[in-house]
This record gives C-alpha cells, structure tokens and sequence, in this order.
C-alpha cells in the first residue's frame, strides 16, 4: 500500500535534507529518498572533504614558514595518511548530525532510487513517487508536494573521460590515496583554482589550463589578475587562454601527456596525473519527468522564482536547476520552495546577492555585480578599493596579499557588488551580502565601527573609499 506525506523530497543532499527539516518544523510529514547517503555531494564528495584537505594544506604550508613567526619547528614532514583520516573523521562526525536531524524532525529517509510515476492516484493535483530501494524490494509513496534535490556530477570533455588514477573528475581526486608528483588540472574555475592550491602546498608540482582569457571567468576582472599573479608567485603554472587538444593526449604506466593550443601555439605537457574540473552537470537522468509536465532546459529543470515547476506541486532546488551550484544556495532554496508551498510568506534572494566563496589560498569571495557586469548592466558605477598590505591584522597574520573592492551605484549610493582577496574573506563576505539585504550604502558600512586590529577593517575601509572618505589611502 502507498505511503502519503505532504512532502516527498528525491535528494538528501544541503538542499534536500534542509527543506525536509523546514517542512516538519511547519508540521508537515516528510520522507527524503536518497541514492546514496544523507549529506550528498557537499558532504560526502565535494565542499567538507575538499576544504579538510584545503585546511591541513593551509597548516602544513604555515608550519613550514614558521621561522617567519620566530618558530622554529626543525624538519617538517606531510602524514598523508593522517590528512586523511582527519578528513574522514569530519565526513563521518556531520553526516551522523544530519541523521540524527532526520530522526529528531520523525523524517522517514528511503535509501534507494526515487522516479516520478505521475500523479497519485487519490488525487490528480499530488504525485507519486516509486522507491527501489537498496535491497530490491519497491515502495510507492504520494505526496501533495514534491521536491526534486538530486544535484549534479562532475562534467566532462570529449577525450578527457576518467578512468579514476591517470585522468580523473574531483570525486576521483578526494580518493587519492597517495599524492602524485605532479598534476595537469584542466580548468581554472572554482574547483581547479581550489585543488591547485590545495595541491600546490602539498607541494604538488601543478599546471593549470584554463580555455577563457584568465582564471575564475565568472568574478571580477581584478580579482582574477591577482589570483594568478599570487599563483604564479607561488610557482603554480598557469596557462590562460589554452585549449586542450583532445586527440592528443596519451597516458600510460607512467603519467599523461598532452598538446594545449595557447594563444595559437602548440604546447606539450606532461605529469603523474589530469584533473577535469570544466563544471558540474545536472542529475535529471532517471527521475521519471517524461511522466509530468516539468521542463528540462539546457540540462537544467526551468523553475520560476519560487521554485517551481510547470507543474504547481512539483519544485525544484539546487544544482539540478542549474544558477548558482553552491551548497548554501540549495538550502536557502529549499526553504524556499517549503514555504512557499506551506503559504508561508517568503523573501527571494536574487541569485547575484548569494555569497560566492573560493578557498584557496588566499581566500577569494564575492557577492552582487562585479564591475563590468554593472556596467553592462547600464549602472554609472564608482569603486572603492582598499589593499591588505596596512590592515594591521593582515600583517599580524603574515597574509596581506590581496584587496577588498567595492562597487556602487554612483547616482543612488546602492551598493551593486563586493569582491574580496585575500586573508579570510569567506568569513566576512556575509557583511557585505546583510548589507545588500538591507540597501544599505558604503556610508553606512564604512562608518559602522568596527574593531581593530581585524581582518574586516579592510571591508569597512573600502566602503569609504567609494566616496574618497579611506583613512587607509
């Protein structure tokens, strides 16, 4: 006999274990079907694991200049094992969190593939949904609202395809036993600017290749110029403006080899190992959507902004709806497409208020317009810039690379984006993102105190640098 819920969710990722959660805070019943575990890609093959490994990076690179902060530690030596380990033990210690989530909320959690079987029986306005679970036995559950949170997999180029050791997607790299002596990572977006880093101070010897004019395409000019000079500095190859040669690339018991088109030239490179990282694509395989009336676009579900589909109960979140692919868009999202479906009022974020993070070193984050989008976008613009080279928190860090930027609006005083560089800004971005929430103008930032010696001053100065009022220039 079929199960009923209010709500069914096909996706235990942030997103769908999120929106499960806000559902039955609003007294909703609740069942989440999930493939593999509760936690999805962000957890189990993606943002946890990559910044564990991002982080005893950051450690092992400071510890070795220790001299530089009167430390003296003697031979310095990298347990990869012990990384890790370090990384599962955080894997296992939120995922058993996010499961006792679910219990705590009575969420009924299917492990199992879930597929769309049109609408329920009962009542042509609800869906069904079947469930072949793990151990070959099948449930159908209905519900009056269903959610899609199925999320994405590493994309891949035609003549890249990994085989998991010589050519592999991020999930393959978060699997390495060992680290390799060298690394080709095609792509310079998010996650390769990441993995270069990571790698880098792993003391990985790393080439980029990147196929647009300059690392991380899709943020502010500036930000990508710097990045790339402090990787360059840091001795990471980066070849900009390079297209792979697919039918070039050769891999044996040894490593591969390549040929890359670079601005009209021919360039052979080898090493160890190839990371593909050009990009995420949507899971909308195998969910039964010839059986509704929801659209697929592009690889993508079209929703409107609430989230919804052509069909009124059924939603769609997070990366399958293509946007922003960022673990905390999905679970805003989520609670989103709960309470909008519950009748509760809402508030739509627009996705160019969302924080964007990169956690490389040094760390990168934004959110709004970037310069030239503004303009684009037909906005007389005015900006403010401040370094970190006199932020005194910076200095006490021995990290003051990098600047904070901040556009506005030169006729309303709106700020329209901010993009920082450099030492812990993904922990301050969400200053900036209230700010934008609340319309605030750089004035009103600038001139809300804040301490010192910190790392924000750095914010706050840029914001009166908008209008010549830095007391840092």
């Amino acid at each position: 006999m079929a199960k009923a819920y209010d709500f069914v969710i096909i996706g235990g990722g942030p997103g769908g274990y999120v929106a499960a959660i806000r559902a039955a805070q609003l007294g909703r019943s609740v069942a989440v079907v999930e493939r593999d575990k509760l936690g999805g890609t962000c957890l189990h093959r993606g943002c946890i694991p990559s910044k564990a490994l991002l982080r005893s990076a950051e450690v092992y690179a400071t510890t070795k200049a220790g001299e530089a902060y009167g430390v003296e530690t003697g031979g310095v030596s990298l347990n990869f094992p012990r990384v890790l380990e370090r990384k599962v033990q955080i894997v296992d210690q939120l995922h058993k969190g996010v499961e006792y989530l679910m219990k705590k909320y009575k969420i009924d959690v299917y492990h199992g593939n879930g597929r769309v079987i049109g609408p329920s029986i009962f009542s042509p306005k609800s869906g069904s949904v079947a469930v072949e679970l793990h151990g070959g036995e099948m449930e159908t559950l209905t519900c009056t609202n269903l959610i899609i949170a199925t999320g994405s997999r590493p994309r891949m180029l035609p003549g890249l395809e990994a085989d998991g050791t010589r050519i592999m997607t991020s999930d393959d790299a978060l699997a390495m036993e060992k680290l390799p002596k060298s690394i080709i990572i095609v792509g310079g977006g998010v996650i390769g600017v990441e993995w270069a880093s990571m790698l880098s101070d792993f003391e990985v010897e790393v080439t980029v290749v990147e196929y647009a004019d300059r690392l991380l395409p899709q943020e502010d000019h500036e930000i990508s110029r710097e990045l790339e000079r402090l990787f360059k500095k840091r001795k990471i190859n980066v070849l900009t403006g390079a297209g792979v040669i697919a039918e070039s690339v050769r891999k044996d018991e040894k490593g591969v080899a390549l040929e890359v088109n670079h601005k009209g030239s021919a360039v052979k490179l080898e090493a160890e190992t190839m990371l593909v990282s050009v990009g995420r694509q949507a899971n909308t395989e195998g969910l039964g959507l010839e059986n509704t009336d929801v659209a697929v676009e592009n690889g993508v579900i079209k929703v409107n902004e609430y989230l919804q589909t052509k069909e009124p109960h059924i939603y769609a979140i997070g990366d399958v709806i293509g946007g922003l692919q960022l673990a905390h868009a999905a679970s805003h999202e989520g609670i989103l497409a709960v309470e909008h479906a519950c009748g509760v009022e809402t508030h739509v974020v627009p996705q160019h208020q969302i924080p964007r993070c990169i956690y490389s070193r040094p760390e990168i984050a934004s959110v709004g317009w970037t310069e030239a989008q503004a303009k684009e976008l037909g906005y007389e613009v005015k900006v403010g810039k401040i370094s970190f080279k006199p932020v005194a928190k910076a200095l006490v860090y021995g990290e003051n690379d990098g600047f904070v930027k901040v556009v506005a609006d030169a006729r309303s005083g709106d700020i329209l984006g901010v993009h920082m560089i450099g030492p812990h800004v993904t922990d301050y971005i969400s200053e900036a993102a209230l700010a934008q929430l609340l319309n605030a103008t750089p004035w009103e930032v600038g001139k809300t105190v804040h301490p010192h010696p910190s790392l924000p001053e750095a914010l706050a100065e840029a914001m009166l640098a908008v209008d010549g009022r830095s007391v840092s220039l």
